[in-house]
């Protein structure tokens, strides 16, 4: 959103993000990440509808149905002050032991958090409505985004349930982008991506589709957002709880915006292998190859939709991978702690190659291994050409301010730490701070 930065006149930017946060109007530079078509699983069904939850007339109700009943799994925020539809969910995959699962609703525009006993009523209203149309007893997750402290309008939403119901298609792209657009609030594009997938033993050919909704407060513990994933991949529960909890540490609890967690954070996953012909292909040995094909699947497609939150970042400009280099734990801690950096995302945004502002959140990590004299630090640029090294074993280098500039205007660049004390290495996706992230915050309730 670089054309937003350069405007003189701060009306006229706070006009253009009210204008993007109340309509699905893509930028420009945004297109790109939007699909224009797509593979989608077999046996699911999906609606976007307006309910009235959203005063814009936008979109605020989204509905995934599966003609058989699914495996699931789901991680959740660690938020203490959990949402409704966070404590439900997690009750009814505990009650279920992650099976005979149907069907997910969402709406966005209220969160549905912080709102006591009627909140949760509210909760199960939805999941039941839900359950009772595809006639299967608490068979239904349930996900809210939105303002925090306010309470559903459940009538509108049960109508609005009752009509996406109807209205829901089978392996649509216009359907699931529907979807897409349905759990969006302060994001700018919406987020999706589908796939398909071949196990190595059996050569069973499945496919992949995943949301994911997240522009601000994206911090990751254990569930970072709002995101869902359905296959027709036939796996059992334990493999599917199993290869979720390995993709989420690897994709969406590897990003970060504002180092803030929500009270609604769920990644769920929803597999009703329809892609099989038999039970006997069902994915059940964690050691297996096709367990393993399918947790690296899995991975990569979490880490494809948790990229683009990145990217979204509420009117950031910049995508930013770190690494680091003791062991996982401790690399993952670094990572985070420079990626959450007030002071390093501004200078990003100030194309400021400040590199004293990262080896100064390195320093107060916490990682009590860390050696000065044996840390590096180095811009890579994303066009290939020659990383810039900016500090090397504690030394400054003699930094090229010009090259500098021309590696920080990219719209991605990777931040290199070395720490030089172990073979490991933690990947981060973070972005910097801009005038229109400040912008979409201050005007989110307006």
């Amino acid at each position: 959103m670089s054309n937003l930065q350069n405007s003189p006149n701060p009306s006229v930017i706070t006009n253009i993000i009210r204008t993007l946060t109340n309509s699905t109007t893509i930028p420009e530079n945004k297109k790109h990440l939007v699909p224009t078509s797509g593979t989608y699983p077999n046996g699911f069904k999906v609606a976007g509808v307006h309910c009235g939850v959203k005063k814009n007339g936008q979109k605020d109700l989204a509905l995934i149905v599966s003609d058989k009943p699914c495996t699931a799994a789901a991680v959740f925020t660690t938020n203490v002050f959990k949402a409704a539809p966070v404590l439900l969910s997690r009750e009814i995959l505990n009650k279920n032991s992650g099976q005979d699962i149907r069907a997910i609703v969402i709406n966005s525009g209220c969160a549905n958090a912080v709102t006591g006993i009627k909140g949760m009523e509210n909760a199960k209203k939805m999941s039941d409505e839900v359950s009772k149309l595809t006639n299967v007893e608490t068979s239904t997750l349930v996900m809210s985004t939105g303002v925090i402290g306010q309470h559903l309008p459940i009538e509108k939403i049960i109508n609005g349930i009752n009509v996406a119901h109807e209205k829901a298609v089978n392996g649509s792209h216009e359907g699931w982008m529907e979807v897409a657009e349905t759990i969006m609030t302060t994001d700018i594009f919406p987020k999706l991506r589908s796939g398909q997938f071949t196990l190595p033993s059996s050569g069973l050919t499945y496919s992949m589709a995943g949301i994911a909704k997240g522009a601000g407060m994206i911090h990751p513990n254990m569930a970072t957002l709002l995101a869902t994933i359905v296959t027709d991949a036939p796996i059992s529960t334990p493999a599917l709880n199993e290869a979720l909890k390995y993709a989420a540490n690897r994709s969406f609890n590897s990003i970060s915006v504002d180092g803030d967690m929500s009270t609604n954070d769920t990644f769920a996953i929803l597999a009703n292998g329809a892609a099989a012909a038999t039970k006997e292909t069902i994915i059940d040995d964690v050691q297996g190859q096709d367990f393993l094909r399918f947790r690296d699947d899995l991975t990569n497609f979490a880490t494809d939709l948790a990229k683009l939150i990145v990217r979204d970042g509420e009117g950031a400009t910049k995508f930013v991978t770190i690494h680091g280099v003791p062991t996982f734990d401790e690399a993952k801690k670094v990572a985070s702690t420079i990626a959450t950096s007030a002071l390093v995302k501004t200078a990003l945004f100030g194309q400021d190659a400040n590199w004293g502002r990262i080896l100064c959140a390195v320093g107060y990590s916490g990682v009590s291994s860390i050696i000065p004299n044996k840390v590096s630090v180095s811009f890579i640029p994303i066009d290939g050409s020659a990383p810039l090294k900016l500090l090397t074993l504690g030394e400054p280098e003699n930094v090229d301010e010009v090259r500098a500039l021309e590696i920080l205007k990219m719209e991605e660049l990777e931040i290199r730490v070395e720490l030089g004390i172990g073979n490991e290495e933690a990947k981060m996706w973070t972005c910097d701070f801009s005038y229109d992230y400040v912008k979409i915050n201050a005007d989110y309730r307006t």
